[in-house]
C-alpha cells in the first residue's frame, strides 16, 4: 500500500488479466482512515484479494471499517467484498449496482473461478445496501467523503469518491492510466462524463487502473484521446457501411500507447459500433 495523502492508502495493481498468479488482484483498491472509522474503496477480484486488503487495513489501524464502497460493477473491483462481510461494514454503491451485480453474478463467479483457480474459493457476491442516487456524504469522524453517481459511462454503475480533507478523488474506472480503457457502458456517455470530471480540479486522483495517484486534470489527456479516436473512427466505419466485423481495427494507431490493447480494443470497438450505428 502507498500513502498518497494523509490517511489515504492505495494498492496500485499490475496491468494484467485475472489469473492464478495474481489471484484477481488486478484493480487499484484503497482505504481512508478517519478519526472514528475507515472506508474501504473497492476490494479486488477474489475473497483472497479482499482478505489481503483487510490485512493491510488492520496493519494500519484497529478502527472499525464503517463502509465498503464499490466504484462500479466489474469483478476485479467487487469480488473481494466478502472478506469484509464480518466487519459490520455497510456496503455502498451506485443506485444501479445491485441490479447490475444480480444480472452478472453467475457469469462473474464462474469465469473468474476458472481464471483464478484455487485462490478463488469462497468468493461470493455481496451487493450494496446503501445506494447513491446522485450524491451522498459519508462521515468517518472529522473526515467526510463525497460520493457521486454518474450517468452511464464506463459502466451503468460508476461512482466516484472524494475525500474532502485532502482533495483526493477516487475515480474508479472512469480513469485508466497506462492500461487501455475497457468500455462496458456508453462511449458518448463516457466522453461526456470525463469532460465533466476534467472541469473540476483536484489535488490528486486515484485511477481504477494505473499508478496509486496521478495529477489532475493532466491524467485525463490520454484516455480522452483514446475514446475520441475510437468514436471518430467507428463513426466513419458506420457512415461508410463497413460491417461490424471490421470494427476491431478502429483506434489501431493507439496500440503502442496502452498495455493490454489487444485484450480489450476489439471489444471496445464492437461495443462502440453497436452504440453509434443507431445515432
Amino acid at each position: 500500500m502507498r500513502e498518497v495523502a494523509p490517511g489515504i492508502l492505495v494498492y496500485a495493481a499490475p496491468y494484467a488479466l485475472a489469473s492464478r498468479d495474481n489471484e484477481g488482484a488486478i484493480a487499484n483498491v484503497g482505504f481512508v482512515v478517519g478519526r472514528d472509522a475507515v472506508a474501504v474503496i473497492d476490494t479486488g477480484g477474489s475473497l483472497l484479494a479482499g482478505r489481503r486488503l483487510l490485512a493491510a487495513v488492520r496493519a494500519r489501524t484497529a478502527l472499525p471499517i464503517r463502509y465498503v464502497i464499490n466504484t462500479h460493477v466489474h469483478p476485479d473491483h467487487v469480488l473481494g467484498n466478502a472478506a469484509f462481510a464480518g466487519e459490520g461494514a455497510t456496503f455502498v454503491g451506485h443506485r444501479n449496482l445491485p441490479e447490475a451485480l444480480a444480472a452478472r453474478a453467475g457469469s462473474y463467479l464462474q469465469s473468474n473461478a476458472d481464471l483464478v483457480g484455487p485462490g478463488f474459493a469462497g468468493t461470493r457476491i455481496v451487493p450494496p445496501t446503501l445506494l447513491v442516487e446522485e450524491r451522498r456524504e459519508l462521515d468517518l469522524g472529522g473526515r467526510v467523503l463525497r460520493l457521486d453517481a454518474w450517468p452511464t459511462a464506463h459502466t451503468n454503475s460508476d461512482l466516484t469518491v472524494r475525500d474532502l480533507a485532502t482533495d483526493t478523488w477516487f475515480l474508479g474506472d472512469l480513469l485508466f492510466v497506462g492500461h487501455v480503457p475497457a468500455l462496458d457502458g456508453r462511449l458518448e456517455g463516457w466522453i461526456a462524463v470525463l469532460r465533466r470530471l476534467r472541469a473540476e480540479p483536484a489535488a490528486r486522483v486515484v485511477p481504477g487502473h494505473g499508478p496509486a495517484s496521478v495529477s489532475w486534470p493532466a491524467a485525463s489527456g490520454p484516455i480522452e484521446r483514446y475514446l475520441t479516436t475510437l468514436e471518430t473512427e467507428v463513426r466513419a466505419m458506420v457512415r461508410d457501411g463497413r460491417p461490424i466485423g471490421e470494427a476491431g481495427t478502429a483506434a489501431a494507431g493507439e496500440a503502442s500507447e496502452w498495455s493490454l490493447f489487444r485484450d480489450f480494443n476489439a471489444r471496445n470497438a464492437t461495443t462502440a459500433y453497436q452504440e453509434l450505428e443507431w445515432d
